[in-house]
């Protein structure tokens, strides 16, 4: 495995700077704004192709507003926190919807909750322990990039057309696909975590 399983000591985050009025910052803000709109599309009026849309550009804002942050060095501790949270909030309106709307089954949805759960736990601990939370691991990053992908194809998939014939069984695999790497990923975090506490009293100074 080519991630380390220590994570890293806070100061690392500490040194980014405390500022808001940035691009990425931003762009981050919008798309968090678009998770209630993008829940009341898929649940209320069931406008699949306006969310859509709105998945679509939370997944391109995503990117640029990485891109944008590295590029015009403008990260900040806020967006840090920001970025990953509106991500998470994406993906588990979309999975309420699913369930509610049947697409995929509750104990499904329960298991990937209870694996977020537990990396949210993971972080609490390692953060009154010392620790930033762990590295993104490249399991992780494939885990995303597999799911940002099952989710709009798997709203393609809902109907009867010829279409979404066609998208429902590369949309069902990406969903898979993501899905067992996102819990093999919350392992991960198990042993990052379980690392970087049985290193803590060596780490500390006396």
């Amino acid at each position: 495995m080519a991630e380390s399983v220590r994570p890293a000591r806070p100061e690392d985050v500490d040194e980014l700077p405390d500022r808001l009025l940035t691009i990425p910052n931003l762009l981050s803000v919008i798309r968090l704004a678009g998770v209630p709109v993008f829940l009341w599309l898929l649940l209320v009026p069931r406008a699949d192709g306006w969310a859509l849309a709105i998945l679509v550009f939370s997944g391109v804002s995503d990117w640029a507003d990485g891109k944008i942050a590295r590029r015009f060095n403008q990260m900040s501790r806020f967006g840090a926190v920001l970025d990953p949270a509106a991500d998470r909030l994406y993906t588990l309106a979309t999975i309420v919807a699913f369930v509610v709307r049947d697409i995929v089954p509750w104990w499904i949805a329960a298991i990937l909750v209870g694996r977020d759960l537990m990396v949210g736990l993971c972080i609490w601990v390692l953060g009154r322990n010392g620790f930033a939370p762990p590295e993104v691991t490249y399991v992780g990053k494939a885990a995303t990039f597999n799911l940002m992908y099952a989710m709009p194809l798997m709203l393609l998939a809902q109907g009867g057309s010829t279409a979404a014939t066609l998208v429902r069984p590369v949309a069902y695999a990406f969903a898979v696909w993501g899905g067992a790497l996102f819990l093999w990923s919350g392992l991960l975090y198990l042993v990052q975590t379980r690392a970087a506490l049985r290193s803590a009293p060596a780490a500390r100074p006396l």
